[in-house]
């Protein structure tokens, strides 16, 4: 269970608000992506309504989650209160309306996508402040403290990056190599600020779910630095353009990777619960995709394959990204609720035990339907065939749906 303590709570609503947004946003991210089918199978990633779908996905869903898991989760991990709840709200408004507006005109009129990613930059940098302030008053700092810090500075760093490729739509003019700022802008955001938060917030979740005591975290350090030096190495391939280089960054990022999932099997080895619960299962289900897909980019690496390796990030940021959010969404949210709703009832009247809150069956149904959907639309990306990316985005769509309508129950029992 994931402990709480009242020196420490975040209002309830204040994450709630975050999680829904992102549960409405990833059906709107997997709608637009069935619309920009063609383009997808043709391989045509740098097209706008492309780029509205992942904006949709990475930062409707994904950003907007992990940012509402961050005002739960960083007081309980590092036993330190929000800074300023009240900030978070108005954080909450400016960052929803900024992402809303942003992958709107970059369905429509990308050359104007600048004006509300200055309001989506806002927000973003709201939150990056706030979790300064939070993280600088926690007394004993740990290598969590040291992932969530360096994947909140490459957070920063992306929507640096993502305002100046929205400045060059809007001016016509380039402030450093288009090309360049692109790559770094999907090294930055997905290698760094969404893989360091799942790997930091992974060395508290998984010794947590699987009651696991006893164990140590000397690796972690070691996955750190490797994994650091990739993103560093691999950011200079890019800014020398060096292939060599690049095959380098990719193979370190990897050789982290592995130590990452090697490391969180030994901790599981350590549980005192036998029995894993099934959406758990489907989060450390994410680790094992994502260590394949990390060799896979570095054997691509090897033969310069940009549009495999493009495949490979796409697969990425759903066999992985999304999978561990909704993993752990599916153990957060009925627990979050019954405690908010039920904890302090417990012993005055009949209340519904927290098994109740969600169908555990009905959720392994939908992972089990994620997953097939997913494979079906890279393998649609890498043969190019529309009549498999339909059927199976069809079902991705499908899903968010599903996903979204198990979510939203909750807070109805």
């Amino acid at each position: 269970m994931i402990p709480t303590n009242t020196a420490y709570e975040t209002n309830i609503r204040l994450p709630f608000l975050f999680i829904l947004f992102g549960v409405i946003a990833f059906v709107a991210s997997q709608t637009v992506a069935l619309i920009a089918g063609p383009a997808m199978v043709n391989g045509a990633f740098r097209l706008p309504i492309v780029w509205a779908a992942a904006h949709f996905a990475v930062l409707g869903f994904a950003l907007m989650v992990a940012m509402g898991a961050m005002y739960q989760l960083v007081p309980v991990a590092f036993l330190t209160p929000i800074w300023s709840e009240r900030l978070g709200f108005v954080q909450f408004f400016i960052t929803a309306a900024g992402i809303v507006l942003f992958s709107a005109n970059l369905a429509f009129n990308a050359h104007f996508a600048f004006f509300p990613g200055l309001l989506l930059v806002l927000g973003i940098m709201l939150f990056l402040f706030q979790m300064a302030m939070t993280l600088r008053k926690q007394a004993k700092k740990n290598i969590m403290t040291l992932f969530v810090s360096s994947a909140l500075a490459c957070l920063l760093f992306t929507i640096v990056l993502g305002l100046t490729l929205a400045f060059h739509f809007w001016s016509g003019r380039q402030t450093m190599d288009h090309l360049f700022a692109l790559k770094t802008h999907i090294l930055f955001g997905v290698f760094g600020w969404f893989t360091l938060l799942i790997i930091g917030f992974s060395y508290k979740m998984v010794p947590m779910f699987s009651l696991a005591h006893g164990f140590s975290m000397t690796l972690a350090r070691y996955v750190y630095i490797v994994y650091m030096t990739g993103l560093a190495v691999t950011f200079i391939s890019f800014f020398i353009n060096g292939r060599s280089v690049f095959i380098s960054g990719a193979g370190l990022l990897f050789i982290a990777f592995a130590l990452f999932a090697y490391h969180i099997w030994s901790i599981l080895q350590k549980r005192m619960k036998k029995k894993l619960d099934r959406p758990f299962q489907f989060a450390l289900l994410a680790i094992a995709i994502a260590f394949i897909l990390h060799g896979t980019a570095f054997i691509l690496s090897f033969f310069g394959n940009l549009h495999g390796i493009a495949i490979v990030i796409y697969g990425y940021i759903l066999g992985w990204i999304m999978l561990s959010i909704i993993g752990y969404l599916y153990k957060i949210v009925p627990f979050l609720w019954w405690t908010h709703r039920y904890s302090k009832k417990i012993g005055q009247e009949n209340v519904p035990t927290l098994k109740q809150m969600m169908n555990e069956k009905w959720t392994v149904v939908q992972c089990v339907l994620f997953i097939i959907s997913v494979i079906g639309v890279v393998a649609a990306l890498t043969v190019s065939s529309p009549t498999i990316f339909y059927a199976a985005q069809g079902a991705l769509t499908l899903f968010s749906l599903l996903f979204a309508g198990t979510i939203l129950s909750v807070l109805w029992k």
